[in-house]
């Protein structure tokens, strides 16, 4: 699950520290492979969309690795010599990596050509209107300067950032344009298909309302006329009753259809709030685990569909 305590971001060594790691392993690299692009992708949905664009042939790395918070996560001499020694870094951007600019530049690698795969999308604001009535220190969570970063779950706004990516992969490499336009091409028409597929299996639910416990939904539920009425977020230990009365609150108050979670998170406190409220409360996957194949971005998604559907029946 994605965490809902905000910590310091801080790198977890300090900036000597990270260029002493990344002088050790560089330098035998050079020789290697000096024609092959070195792509690194930042967190896994940024990574499948990439591999969606470069194919079986390209060569790409992930950063983080799967599974791990990207909000909090915190760099190792080994990310540190994975940029160092590559030629082009995609990010998902909107400030949702808060490490990767000191771990950039510590890496001192000024041929490193950044591509910003959220480019030219208007990001939601993060701050939930209908949540004043509420506890403000229950709406903590990861606060955004740039607005909320969680664009990948919209399956339009996907195709917008696997463009940004052929293109930059293009700008970057330009030898393999040909084979980067025909598998983005590929790619994209199955992002046309699934969104296509959540508008018709969701078109019967229109205006469903849901609470969800982490902030990562707002553009999915735009996009397909749902209603994400609150966000509460839930401390990762000890759920109090008080903790239960503000969402029971929340639900009674928004008339809800049920509680949207996160794969992750811990079942027993999920079964006694449902239990409390008598609503469903459901996982939602945020699609930062699981497999690497480019592919199973659209199995998480179908999933969610599937969710949303029976949340929302």
């Amino acid at each position: 699950m994605l965490k809902t305590i905000r910590r310091i971001h801080c790198l977890l060594l300090g900036t000597a520290a990270l260029v002493t790691a990344v002088s050790l392993g560089s330098a035998a690299s050079v020789a290697q492979d000096k024609n092959e692009t070195k792509i690194v992708a930042t967190f896994l949905p940024i990574y499948m969309f990439t591999k969606g664009v470069t194919g079986e042939s390209g060569k790409v790395e992930l950063l983080i690795p799967a599974g791990a918070d990207p909000h909090d996560y915190q760099a190792t001499p080994e990310n540190a010599r994975s940029i160092a020694e590559a030629d082009v870094l995609v990010k998902n951007g909107l400030g949702l990596e808060e490490f990767l600019e000191k771990l950039v530049d510590a890496t001192g690698n000024s041929q490193l050509q950044e591509i910003d795969a959220s480019q030219n999308i208007e990001p939601l604001e993060e701050e939930d209107k209908d949540h004043d009535d509420h506890d403000h220190d229950h709406h903590h969570g990861h606060h955004h300067e740039e607005g909320n970063p969680h664009v990948w779950l919209d399956p339009v706004l996907a195709q917008q950032q696997v463009k940004n990516i052929r293109d930059g992969l293009i700008q970057a490499d330009s030898a393999n344009e040909a084979t980067y336009r025909a598998n983005a091409d590929i790619y994209l028409r199955k992002l046309q298909e699934l969104h296509q597929e959540f508008q018709s299996r969701l078109s019967p639910f229109q205006g469903c309302k849901f609470i969800a416990f982490h902030d990562a939904y707002p553009y999915l539920a735009q996009r397909y006329n749902l209603q994400q009425m609150a966000v509460v977020e839930l401390p990762e230990d000890n759920i109090t009753p008080r903790d239960v009365q503000i969402v029971i609150k929340a639900a009674e108050e928004y008339q809800v259809k049920g509680l949207l979670a996160e794969t992750g998170f811990n079942d027993n406190r999920m079964q006694q709030i449902a239990k409390d409220i008598r609503l469903p409360i459901k996982k939602l996957d945020p699609v930062i685990s699981g497999s690497l194949d480019p592919e199973y971005y659209f199995t998480a998604m179908r999933n969610n569909i599937k969710t949303l559907e029976e949340v929302c029946q």
